[in-house]
């Protein structure tokens, strides 16, 4: 803003507070109106302006300070989930584990069909006439109902209700998983 908007602005504020409104009579006051529009567009402007160096600086300061806290967290989430694994070792009942400042929670998942390859499961589900199982794409969550894990010379490997091994699925293995909670 320049020294001239910055006079425009001044009686801006007195104009509006007048019992009689500011009235546009003539080219003259239509200047005048716009004089003051620009001032106020130009010291809008800057506001924003400084306003997003502010929120830019702010977001700056805020990753940097949340960051040590971060990794601080995972050190700490980690370091419980290795003494939660010991602990289910020995106990393998030991799911939860509970102070008065938080839980240790494990969740087992169980081994589980895993879409690889979409195009060459559609393909096969295609082939087969397995036609419940397509919409315009595989419709996986009915189709990995249908399907079973099984070893085959020593692999897992997935196999549809028909007995045929389903190309660009692999088998998930068996997995814990660790929650903390404050």
């Amino acid at each position: 803003m320049n020294a001239l908007q910055q006079i425009e602005l001044m009686d801006v504020e007195e104009i509006q507070s007048q019992d009689r409104p500011f009235e546009i009579t003539d080219l003259n006051s239509l200047n005048w109106a716009f004089r003051k529009l620009t001032a106020l567009k130009s010291k809008e402007k800057d506001i924003k302006q400084l306003a997003n160096i502010e929120r830019d600086r702010i977001a700056e300061w805020e990753r940097g300070e949340l960051s040590t806290i971060s990794s601080s967290l995972e050190f700490f989430e980690n370091m419980i989930a290795i003494y939660h694994a010991k602990q289910l070792e020995e106990d393998p009942k030991a799911k939860t584990i509970s102070t008065p400042y938080g839980k240790s929670k494990t969740r087992k998942s169980k081994e589980a069909p895993e879409k690889e390859n979409e195009d060459a499961i559609l393909q096969h589900v295609i082939e087969n006439n397995m036609d419940d199982y397509i919409k315009n794409s595989v419709k996986w969550a009915d189709l990995k109902k249908s399907l079973k894990i099984v070893e085959i010379s020593g692999e897992k490997a997935v196999i549809d209700e028909n007995g045929q091994i389903v190309p660009g699925v692999s088998v998930k293995p068996e997995s814990i998983s660790y929650s903390v909670e404050v």
